[in-house]
């Protein structure tokens, strides 16, 4: 092939291409010539390549021809009707499918984290041996209270909502090798086993739990669904059902939880005003409590009734 001959001929199509590529705007016959030069352009970059495939030109008519492709198709635009669907029907479905996994983990995670802050008030020793006595008497005195206040709220909610993130991104991405979810939700039980155990062992129970119950309800809830979730995938690849091969049902599973991923990126951003908000404000404790509990039991009814409702009317599968 001549290639300077071959683009001496094309050259005005692809030129010609290109303007109606960036164009704004094109009636009826420029979008049909963008269509055909587009195909024309198309059939002219496979000749380069398999003829004479020279890099410098063969780049330049790449970027010509999948622009053109871009503008002939069409580039995606947000769907509110999509964003509605996603919404109403296949996140809480996607919950409801994985509700005995997330449900059990917060059970088991519950109990461990009850059993460590028992243990560890009861056993003062113990307590100055995980964080020492003057760690322990400076977290009693102020900080404990004054983690929720040592940042701009603004700032802390941010912190909050990337750190939740990143923890449930983990969860998720690592289920299907078990441990590491397991060894996350270990270090949370612990860390809450420990300072709980530390605020009871100096009587301060009732600032432990005030503070820790108005977000904590939600924060941790979204953990066991990522970790639940997390765990499911894995349950697929260990004992797949008998109508499904292992890698379907990995794939299912995958699918469920990326859905769950970008449901819980709103999960965390609720609990993290919450916390940097709501945790610290000036109001009775039981106010407090109160709001982050409805808030709480509003996720639970849309993860167990709306899921159940859009399971039922085939969603989600």
């Amino acid at each position: 092939m001549d290639l300077d001959a071959y683009v001496a001929e094309h050259g005005a199509e692809w030129r010609r291409l290109e303007h109606l590529t960036g164009r704004r705007r094109l009636d009826a016959a420029e979008v049909d010539e963008l269509v055909a030069l587009y195909q024309r352009s198309a059939t002219h970059l496979s000749a380069l390549r398999a003829r004479a495939p020279e890099p410098v030109l063969v780049n330049r008519l790449s970027h010509l021809v999948l622009a053109a492709r871009a503008r002939v198709t069409g580039r995606p635009r947000l769907s509110w009707a999509a964003v509605g669907r996603f919404l109403a029907a296949d996140l809480p479905a996607a919950l409801y499918r994985a509700w005995p996994w997330w449900c059990g983990v917060a059970t088991a995670f519950s109990a461990l984290s009850a059993f460590l802050i028992w243990f560890v008030a009861g056993n003062p020793d113990t307590a100055a041996a995980f964080v020492g006595p003057e760690a322990a008497r400076q977290l009693v005195d102020s900080g404990f209270a004054g983690y929720y206040t040592e940042f701009a709220a603004p700032t802390f909610a941010f912190h909050l909502w990337t750190h939740n993130a990143w923890l449930a991104a983990q969860c998720l991405a690592a289920g299907v090798l078990v441990v590491p979810v397991l060894w996350l939700l270990w270090q949370n039980a612990l860390n809450i086993g420990v300072v709980g155990g530390v605020m009871i062992s100096y009587g301060r129970a009732d600032v432990f739990f005030g503070m820790i119950t108005p977000h904590g309800l939600l924060e941790l809830t979204g953990i066991f669904v990522a970790a639940g979730v997390g765990l499911r995938t894995a349950w697929a690849w260990i004992a797949p059902p008998a109508h499904l091969g292992r890698g379907r049902a990995v794939a299912e599973a995958g699918r469920l939880a990326v859905v769950v991923a970008a449901g819980l990126v709103g999960v965390f951003a609720v609990s993290a005003l919450i916390e940097a908000f709501v945790t610290p404000a000036p109001v009775p404790v039981a106010l407090r409590v109160a709001a982050g509990a409805a808030v709480w039991l509003a996720f639970l009814a849309y993860a167990l009734v709306l899921g159940r409702r859009a399971v039922r009317a085939g969603r989600g599968t």
